[in-house]
């Protein structure tokens, strides 16, 4: 059974990942194209999950509106009150990595979005990805992909809060 996991994984490798980048993505840049420094739909953060979550259930959860707090022009749902006050202590504890991008595009120099069930932390930090062919291309060389993206996110260009609210009008 292994000797399959390991051919599939393989051919996976192999046969699809070449073209994930372009039907993975849509938000995938050939050019660095300015972007929102946060990855906020509607101006809501992490698609409405609770950042904490992460760390204290170990899985993605929706928050509820009842436990919103607004952080640098982002809204982000909690799962409780607790869940909420613990962010308001330490935001950047709690907050993702790459502004809320996928973490596996940011490490070849792209941008994409996530989805919140595909994430890790590692060192304390949390890292979200677009799919599941990126969250295991990514999980492959953790801490060089991590040494990748680190590098590539500070000179990806970013919109002023201006540019979005006009953008999103």
């Amino acid at each position: 059974m292994k000797r399959f996991q390991f051919f599939a994984l393989v051919w996976l490798l192999l046969v699809v990942a070449p073209f994930a980048n372009r039907a993975g993505s849509a938000l995938a840049a050939s050019e660095k194209t300015p972007v929102a420094a946060v990855n906020a739909a509607d101006g809501t953060g992490l698609k409405g999950y609770d950042p904490v979550a992460y760390f204290t259930l170990g899985q993605p959860t929706p928050g509820v509106d009842q436990y919103s707090y607004r952080w640098k022009d982002v809204t982000y749902r909690f799962t409780s009150a607790e869940n909420l006050e613990r962010f308001k202590a330490d935001p950047k504890k709690y907050l993702p990595q790459y502004g809320g991008y996928c973490a596996y595009a940011m490490s070849i120099d792209r941008i994409a979005d996530i989805d919140p069930s595909r994430w890790a932390i590692v060192d304390g930090k949390l890292y979200l990805n677009n799919n599941y062919l990126s969250y295991h291309l990514w999980s492959l060389n953790k801490s060089g992909n991590i040494s990748s993206a680190d590098r590539n996110w500070p000179f990806y260009p970013k919109k002023a809060v201006s540019e979005v609210d006009e953008f999103s009008k």
